[in-house]
């Protein structure tokens, strides 16, 4: 399975790859949304890691691109707020297949990327998970 993760953070992103590397996973990392792009541009991905507010671009730019280049990637988006913890965000991007905030431990994350990463693309729409703390 390969995983992008794309974050801002610089520490969050090497916790979550390190984590994710253990667990025998190909990680690809990005910190802004062109270097998201063009990673996607350049490599089949399984699932996206993706922070929904990019301190460099838009979380949403990335998604849509994704759907258009890899349909059947799905996004665990994370985030640091509470916008979209109604779940509405599963609405407006349809590869979308989580929500957890960035505080999830990383085995936590792990769990759902193995989850998502293992389920057949058919059933892609039929399971969304959001995490409330």
């Amino acid at each position: 399975m390969k995983v992008l993760i794309v974050e801002s953070e610089a520490e969050l992103l090497r916790l979550w790859a390190r984590h994710l590397q253990r667990q025998g996973v190909t990680v690809c990392e990005a910190r802004t949304e062109q270097d998201a792009i063009d990673i996607l541009q350049m490599q089949d991905i399984d699932i996206i890691v993706l922070d929904l507010v990019l301190e460099g671009g838009s979380a949403f730019a990335v998604a849509d691109f994704a759907s258009y280049r890899h349909p059947d990637a799905r996004v665990v988006f994370v985030t640091r707020s509470s916008f979209f913890s109604d779940g509405s965000i599963f609405q407006h991007i349809p590869n979308a297949c989580a929500f957890l905030p960035a505080g999830t431990p990383p085995a936590d994350l792990a769990a759902v990327v193995d989850h998502y990463g293992s389920e057949p693309a058919a059933a892609s729409g039929t399971q969304k998970a959001t995490y409330r703390s």
